[in-house]
């Protein structure tokens, strides 16, 4: 988007990219505009998210409970490892479960009270809308489920009939619809395809990656949380031994619409086949306040028990910041900066990069390419036998413009021609991925930890101003530019 200056379509590589609408993105590109194209700057947003994330808990928490539960819970929430790693993990995960607790909250607080609260209710209308454009229709139905529940359970069926609907639905639809419909204007098999085959086929198929056993997302979160998590199943057991002291008493309110939250989103993501551990990710907060409330009923009033919560808030948090540490190192031979930089020095702004062997995601933004990769597949082949991959990901978006991706999506033949035409590199991927072998006439330049670089073989004079890619550094660090 920052490069083409197209706002309207995501796209990967080039091509219209519809697996989630493009709240994320934005974000992202925006950031990028104003700081710079950087890993931090990208992650920006994602930060901005957690932050919200967590001031809003502490914010509902002080307002349903009181300031000790709300500043317990925020802590909890700050020290564990979902939110810390989910906070500077670039997708669209920590942005949705944002949205869908802001809108949970915002309801709850509307319906707080004998009369409803019309400025709470446009509030969480609004994260709705916000929620359906980071992650589509989850962003609208996850809350809507949780909310019917607790208003069934607590039985606040008149306040809700109360609430602003006309004016909150209008809202939700200026801020959400606008896109869907010029997205589909350009596209029409675009709605077809993310809300039929990347929502509904998704959740309801069973040929989707990472498939899990129905018990996945509640080790996932003993282990998001840790050690907090086992606060949460110590309230839990308390509260099924009908044990309520008086903390509980002031939070009867708040206690029903966790238990709903959390137990509703866990069910809805256990019935699919595909699990990711990033989509249970909106049930954090309500987590976080069910911990509180088992340390205070556990602890509460014992010695030395703000020196116990301080250690293991301690704990979480460095285990956390070493995992952020080593996982790269743990993923090292997968990327393919190391090649990246390399070509950002080496190779001209209009070169025709290809890749082999498999799609290296980040060395467009480390190299800081301006024209799309062409990737060697053989692409017939690969419609028949790909299940749900970067390949699917590849030919499914080219087909919403198959010129383009007759141009990007190329077969092993290119491979001879391009080797004799000045200008042109290639990528492979050195491990795991089976491809065709590189023809002899391809100059070996690098190799990195998992992909090789070559040039073509024709030598062409390089132009004096030339200094690369815009992503190419110097030896002071300095980027240097064409």
């Amino acid at each position: 988007m920052l490069v083409s200056g197209d706002w309207l379509i995501p796209r990967l590589n080039g091509l219209p990219f519809f697996h989630k609408p493009p709240l994320t993105h934005w974000l992202q590109a925006a950031s990028m505009a104003v700081f710079g194209v950087s890993p931090w700057a990208a992650r920006l947003p994602q930060i901005a998210l957690a932050v919200l994330m967590l001031a809003g808990l502490h914010a509902a928490a002080r307002r349903l409970a009181d300031d000790a539960l709300a500043a317990r819970a925020a802590i909890i929430l700050a020290a564990s490892g979902g939110w810390l790693i989910g906070g500077q993990y670039v997708n669209h995960d920590l942005g949705v479960a944002t949205w869908i607790a802001t809108t949970i909250w915002c309801f709850a607080l509307a319906l707080q009270g004998e009369r409803p609260r019309a400025g709470w209710a446009y509030a969480g209308f609004a994260a709705s809308a916000l929620g359906l454009l980071t992650k589509g229709l989850i962003g609208v139905a996850l809350p809507g489920l949780v909310l019917l529940l607790w208003v069934g359970w607590t039985r606040r069926w008149r306040a809700a009939w109360r609430l602003p609907w006309l004016g909150g639905v209008l809202l939700s639809g200026l801020i959400a619809v606008p896109w869907f419909v010029l997205a589909g204007q350009r596209y029409p098999d675009m709605w077809g395809y993310l809300f039929g085959v990347q929502q509904f086929t998704r959740y309801t198929g069973s040929g989707f990656n990472n498939p899990q056993p129905v018990w996945f997302y509640p080790v996932a979160l003993l282990l998001l949380l840790f050690p907090w998590a086992f606060w949460a199943c110590y309230e839990a057991l308390a509260q099924a031994r009908k044990a309520r002291p008086a903390i509980v008493s002031r939070v009867s309110g708040l206690v029903p619409l966790c238990w709903i939250w959390l137990g509703a989103i866990v069910l809805f993501f256990s019935i699919p086949r595909s699990k990711l551990i990033g989509y249970i990710l909106p049930v954090l907060p309500p987590l976080a306040v069910l911990a509180a409330l088992g340390w205070q009923r556990a602890m509460g009033g014992r010695r030395h028990a703000g020196r116990w919560f301080a250690g293991m808030a301690a704990l979480a948090a460095l285990l956390t910041a070493v995992l952020s540490v080593a996982l790269p190192g743990i993923q090292r031979e997968r990327l393919s900066g190391d090649v990246a930089r390399v070509l950002a020095c080496r190779a001209s702004p209009g070169d025709t990069v290809l890749v082999l062997g498999g799609y290296p995601f980040e060395l467009p933004f480390v190299a800081q390419t301006h024209q799309p990769l062409v990737v060697v597949q053989d692409w017939p082949l690969v419609r028949i036998e790909a299940g749900d991959s970067w390949r699917r990901e590849l030919f499914e978006a080219g087909d919403f413009e198959p010129a383009l991706a007759e141009r990007l999506l190329r077969t092993p033949e290119l491979l001879e021609t391009a080797a004799r035409q000045p200008g042109q590199w290639l990528v492979e991927r050195v491990h795991d991925e089976p491809s065709p072998p590189v023809p002899p006439t391809w100059q070996p330049v690098t190799e990195g930890r998992g992909w090789r670089l070559y040039r073509s073989a024709p030598e062409r004079p390089e132009p004096a101003q030339h200094k690369g890619l815009p992503g190419c550094h110097d030896q002071r660090g300095d980027q240097r530019r064409p």
